[in-house]
C-alpha cells in the first residue's frame, strides 16, 4: 500500500525556494500545502495562476496547519535559527538550506531541539545527492581508492560578489559538505588554516584557500574564488591505490578513476645496499570513466528527507553534518583573522 504523502510547506520564494517547490510537487512522497514568503506576490508568481498551493506571509498560520508535517527553509542563513526553531517547536520535521545556521552555536540549538523532540532535521547539502558524489563516496568508503592521501577541490568563477558574506562562506560550504559526506567515518578534519585576499576592495575576502589537516595525517585543500574569468569545478581524491578526478563541468567524463600513483617500498622489502636510496616506484595503469546515472540531485535529496522521516532515522546529511561544516567555516574565519594561523576543530563525528 502506498503511504500517504507528507504535508509540506516551503518558506522562502527567492533563489532556492522555487527549486524545492518544483521537486516537492513532482514526486508522490510529499503534498505541498503552502509557500510562505514576506513578499506574497513573489510567492504567487512562483506558484503560477493554477496552483492549489496557498501563498502567504503568515508563518504562524503555516505552523498551525495540522496537515503540515514538514517545513523546508530556503531563506537567508541569518534567519534559519528563528524559522527552523519555530517549526521544530510546532512539531514539524525540518529541512534547512545550507548553511544550517549563521553560527555553530545557532546550529547546535537546532540539533538539540530536533533530538529532544524526536524530529528529523536535515541539511540540504544538495551536491551530496548528485550521482557523481555518490560514486565518489562509494569509491572512498569501499576501499577502491585505498587510504585517502589527499583531497583537492577547486570552485572558482567570475562573481557574484556578495555584500554580507565572504567567498569562503559563499562557496566553500559546497566543498566542505562534499568532503564530510565522502570521508569514511574514522577519518575527519582536525584543524584548518585559511588564507584570503580582497584585491578589489569589496570589504571581504574574494579569493580564499583552505587547508584542512585530517586525523590520519592526510591533507585536504579547497580553493574558492569570485574573481576567476573561467569557471572551474573540480575535485581530486588521491588514495593509496587509485586517484579519482571529478570535473563537474565535463558532461562526457564527469568522473575518472586513475590506477596510477607512487609506491614506496618498506625497508623490510629492500636490501641493505638499496635502503639508502628509498626505493620509489611509479605505477602507471588504466583510467576508467564509470557510467553515472542521470537523476536530479534535488529529487534524490527530497526522497532522502521522506525516507528519513518514514524510517525514523538520521538523514545522510543530518544536522550533525551541517554542524561539522559550520565548525570548519567558523575556524577558517578565525584563521583568516590571524593571517593563516592553524585553528583546531571540535573533534568527533
Amino acid at each position: 500500500m502506498t503511504p500517504q504523502p507528507l504535508g509540506v510547506a516551503v518558506v522562502g520564494a527567492g533563489y532556492w525556494g522555487p527549486n524545492l517547490v518544483r521537486n516537492f510537487q513532482a514526486g508522490e512522497r510529499f503534498r505541498l500545502h503552502w509557500l510562505c514568503d514576506l513578499d506574497v506576490e513573489r510567492a504567487r508568481r512562483v506558484l503560477g495562476g493554477y496552483s492549489t498551493v496557498r501563498a502567504t506571509s503568515d508563518y504562524a498560520a503555516v505552523l498551525a496547519d495540522p496537515e503540515v508535517t514538514a517545513v523546508a527553509v530556503a531563506t537567508p542563513a541569518g534567519t534559519h535559527l528563528d524559522i527552523a526553531l519555530a517549526a521544530l517547536r510546532a512539531g514539524k520535521h525540518v529541512l534547512v538550506e545550507k548553511p544550517l545556521a549563521a553560527t555553530y552555536a545557532d546550529g547546535m540549538r537546532l540539533v538539540t531541539e530536533a533530538r529532544e523532540r524526536g524530529l528529523t532535521l536535515m541539511c540540504d547539502h544538495t551536491y551530496c545527492y548528485t550521482p557523481a558524489v555518490g560514486r565518489i563516496r562509494e569509491a572512498v568508503r569501499s576501499g577502491e581508492l585505498g587510504e585517502v592521501h589527499f583531497v583537492d577541490s577547486v570552485r572558482i568563477n567570475l562573481g557574484l560578489v556578495q555584500k554580507d558574506i565572504d567567498v569562503l562562506w559563499d562557496l566553500a560550504p559546497h566543498d566542505l559538505s562534499i568532503l564530510d559526506f565522502i570521508l569514511p567515518d574514522h577519518v575527519e578534519p582536525v584543524a584548518v588554516a585559511a588564507h584570503g585576499a580582497d584585491p578589489i576592495g569589496a570589504g571581504q575576502a574574494c579569493v580564499a584557500y583552505l587547508t584542512l589537516q585530517l586525523n590520519t595525517g592526510a591533507i585536504a585543500h579547497v580553493h574558492v574564488n569570485w574573481l576567476s574569468p573561467t569557471k572551474v569545478r573540480t575535485t581530486m581524491v588521491g588514495g593509496a591505490k587509485r586517484t579519482l578526478v571529478w570535473d563537474d563541468l565535463n558532461p562526457l567524463q564527469r568522473v575518472a578513476v586513475y590506477d596510477r600513483g607512487v609506491e614506496l617500498a618498506s625497508p623490510q622489502e629492500i636490501g641493505a645496499d638499496q635502503r639508502r636510496d628509498m626505493l620509489v616506484s611509479y605505477r602507471s595503469g588504466d583510467m576508467v570513466a564509470p557510467a553515472l546515472g542521470e537523476k536530479e540531485a534535488l529529487r534524490s535529496m527530497v526522497e532522502e528527507f521522506a525516507d528519513a522521516i518514514a524510517e525514523r532515522r538520521a538523514p545522510l546529511t543530518d544536522g550533525q553534518a551541517g554542524l561539522r561544516v559550520l565548525d570548519i567555516l567558523e575556524a577558517a574565519s578565525r584563521s583568516l583573522e590571524f593571517k593563516g594561523a592553524v585553528v583546531g576543530l571540535r573533534a568527533g563525528r
